[in-house]
């Protein structure tokens, strides 16, 4: 169906929403850190982008426009404005660890879950989405909307209503933060790293999984050991993330438990 003004039906436009609407929510959700939130914002994106389609010029593709529109709405979110501090993961493990409330309702939501089909890179990307909220909001949303959804430079620039050069020193700016960020603290790809994270929630959620977690940990700290560049490491960081539905994997209740506890966290 062709791309172009006035062409689009309110049906067509509805069967098209929904075959986006899943990798728009995850979108939102990555950057809100809030599901209700994430769902909230796609049907806003939903009502605002079917009042306005006749306008839609098919400059460029429905999904980019829609992303365009969500991506507007959630700039003046407060989740999406509201930067995380690097430990942001060690404080609310430490508050986590003195409410015994909180480590019950953990323990609920994992009695719940299918941990039996948990996987470890699950918790690479509710990591990455813990360290992607450190960056300025313009760096945050083209890393993700690059590295993990896979626009082109010239779509990004049109969701964002960005230059080229702008785009481009954002996304490098970002992913050297990132990259930064992972060398200091993620004991998967550094020797000297502080954070545990990875193994404490894995072992939480199911012990069994050790294999998992030694799976991934073997494709990262050998590709280190070998001598692999940081900015390899983080593309295959990366590549992990992308195969993963932060909203429908095994272990999505969780993260999304953990998120709004770090969230909450850094709104304190």
């Amino acid at each position: 169906m062709p791309d172009r003004a006035g062409t689009l039906t309110q049906a067509a436009f509805e069967e098209r929403f929904l075959r986006i609407r899943p990798q728009l929510v995850s979108f939102l959700f990555r950057i809100t850190t809030n599901r209700q939130d994430a769902e909230d914002l796609a049907q806003d994106t939903y009502l605002k982008a079917l009042d306005k389609r006749a306008g839609f010029a098919g400059k460029s593709s429905l999904k980019t426009w829609i992303f365009a529109i969500a991506t507007n709405l959630a700039r003046d979110h407060f989740r999406v404005r509201h930067r995380w501090r690097e430990d942001a993961q060690d404080r609310c493990r430490t508050a986590t660890q003195a409410s015994p409330e909180k480590v019950a309702t953990m323990r609920e939501i994992v009695a719940c879950s299918p941990v039996n089909r948990y996987e470890f890179k699950e918790h690479i990307d509710y990591c990455f989405t813990c360290l992607a909220k450190t960056l300025a909001i313009e760096q945050q949303l083209v890393l993700i909307l690059k590295d993990v959804y896979g626009f082109r430079v010239s779509e990004i620039m049109e969701i964002l209503q960005l230059t080229e050069g702008k785009v481009k020193h954002a996304l490098a700016q970002g992913r050297r933060t990132m990259i930064d960020i992972f060398d200091r603290r993620c004991v998967l790809v550094s020797k000297q790293g502080v954070c545990y994270q990875c193994s404490e929630i894995n072992g939480f959620v199911n012990p069994r999984q050790a294999e998992q977690e030694a799976a991934v940990r073997s494709t990262l700290v050998q590709e280190a050991d070998a001598g692999a560049s940081k900015e390899h490491l983080f593309a295959l960081r990366t590549a992990l993330i992308r195969g993963i539905d932060p909203l429908h994997a095994p272990g999505a209740a969780l993260h999304a438990y953990l998120l709004k506890l770090v969230g909450d966290t850094e709104d304190g």
